[in-house]
């Protein structure tokens, strides 16, 4: 009987990315030490709130 798992190539790694990201973590765009502090982060979160809103109601 033939093993047919030893014919062809070298099989690839799964899910590896085909490429680099470009704001991977740990990049020059996302360097590991820096976090944003949380209050920004709402801050953010509030004003893209208010946006929605707002075109919501305009809308």
């Amino acid at each position: 009987m033939m093993d047919y798992s030893k014919m062809g190539g070298a099989r690839s790694p799964k899910n590896t990315p085909k490429h680099a990201e470009h704001n991977a973590y740990g990049s020059e765009k996302t360097p590991y030490g820096k976090k944003d502090p949380k209050a920004e982060l709402l801050a953010r979160m509030k004003a893209a709130a208010g946006k929605t809103a707002e075109t919501k109601k305009g809308g």
